[in-house]
């Protein structure tokens, strides 16, 4: 990217636009027809919408968003009915209100407009942070590029499946991004009040900031006197956000851990990347990675956030993350871009490192390259072939989806390992 950045550029423009083509002519219109073959409700299929009108039926009318009755009006507006358990091809995912009553105080400004209103600026609002992320991740990694660099980085994260799913959507994963990428660049920044407000704001989906926040408070707590400041503006808007959601909805904490027990029976999810890849070693994986994790940020404790040791360990932990958590979504992989900026930043070094992390390279590029390089191929082909007849070859572009955050993993792995030998050799060299 460094040698041809023009080229990198044309390239990124050429990915993206292929994604949105594919998405938009082969894999939704397949969704659609479906659907209608098998008696699949359609409705606005907006992930928005189940905690916009639990949140406007929350702060506008009292009633519990986690309540059997308001999960079925969601169901009216999500899939165009309720849906009817003796339909064997309706979707089990019965949409209900499974985030903590706090998000509806982030989505208190949207409650008293019509909900196509609110959509259409939504989508916009996602695209427009998603853009705003790639930056803050460098300022994070403290990564110096050159403007067309950026430019290419955001082209290419707005062409990733990952985006695309996600603002067509309207995911709040990708808010969960804007505010973890924020509070990391504010927190390298030095502001350190501000990095703990955003970052509880992220823990309106926890499973994707626990790993993060038990790393940041042993970051604290090992400098507590220089570091203190973000424990403060983290504790004190969780607390707010917990209480004030108990005074609006009392015992919201047990209906929230109800309707998210619920979520993981009724989708069948509970499965991490690792569980399905792995099967029963999944879970004895986790835990190696968790403990792997745990060695590396504990040895790097004491990294001040513009230290290299730091960025490497942002970038382990957000890719550690992505195979732990018990959901494998593609529109979670946004996460990975920290990783995915390392990895980048030093590849030319490892590609030096041996013909087995040569290899492991190449693999990865190609489980990371494989979404565009399909989507280009099946764009070119919808030029020459049906849209009816590509159709059938809907997922081509999502083969690889499972092994994307696995190998970017492994290799983010080898980048800490490479960087980390790098750092004992200096120091070694700098005593001598």
């Amino acid at each position: 990217m460094l040698r041809a950045p023009q080229f990198a550029f044309i390239a990124a423009l050429l990915a993206a636009a292929a994604m949105w083509c594919y998405v938009d002519y082969i894999l939704i219109p397949h969704q659609q027809s479906q659907s209608a073959s098998l008696g699949i409700p359609r409705g606005n299929l907006s992930d928005l919408y189940p905690r916009w009108l639990g949140s406007r039926e929350l702060l506008l009318h009292h009633r519990d968003p986690y309540s059997p009755e308001v999960t079925r009006e969601i169901q009216l507006g999500y899939y165009g009915r309720e849906l009817d358990p003796n339909r064997s091809n309706d979707p089990k995912d019965l949409q209900g209100f499974a985030y903590p009553v706090y998000v509806a105080f982030l989505l208190a400004p949207t409650v008293t407009s019509p909900f196509q209103v609110v959509l259409t600026g939504f989508r916009w609002f996602l695209t427009i942070l998603t853009v705003l992320t790639v930056p803050l991740w460098l300022r994070s990694l403290n990564r110096r590029v050159s403007r067309l660099t950026t430019l290419t980085w955001i082209v290419f994260t707005l062409g990733s499946f990952a985006a695309v799913q996600g603002i067509k959507l309207q995911q709040l994963t990708l808010l969960v991004c804007g505010f973890v990428a924020s509070a990391m660049a504010a927190l390298v920044s030095g502001h350190l009040i501000a990095a703990g407000v955003l970052l509880a704001l992220g823990t309106i989906k926890p499973q994707l900031t626990g790993i993060l926040i038990a790393w940041l408070a042993l970051w604290v707590v090992s400098d507590w006197p220089a570091r203190k400041r973000l424990a403060y503006g983290f504790v004190v808007t969780f607390l707010a956000l917990v209480l004030a959601g108990e005074a609006l909805l009392p015992g919201w904490i047990s209906r929230f851990r109800a309707a998210a027990a619920a979520y993981v029976q009724y989708t069948g999810g509970g499965k991490s990347v690792l569980d399905v890849a792995a099967g029963p070693l999944g879970k004895l994986l986790a835990l190696a990675i968790l403990a792997l994790n745990a060695v590396y940020v504990w040895k790097n404790r004491r990294a001040s956030a513009n230290q290299a040791a730091f960025a490497r360990c942002l970038a382990l932990v957000m890719s550690a993350t992505l195979v732990i958590i018990p959901t494998y979504a593609p529109y979670n992989q946004l996460l990975l871009l920290p990783a995915l900026m390392l990895i980048v930043g030093d590849a030319a070094v490892c590609w030096r490192q041996g013909k087995m992390t040569r290899i492991f390279i190449m693999l990865a590029a190609l489980s990371v390259a494989w979404p565009w390089l399909s989507a280009m191929l099946l764009s070119v082909l919808l030029i020459f072939v049906s849209h009816a007849r590509l159709q059938n070859a809907w997922a081509l572009p999502l083969l690889s989806s499972l092994y994307i955050p696995l190998t970017v993993f492994g290799l983010t792995v080898l980048c800490v390992w490479r960087g980390n030998q790098e750092s004992v050799g200096r120091a070694v060299a700098g005593r001598s």
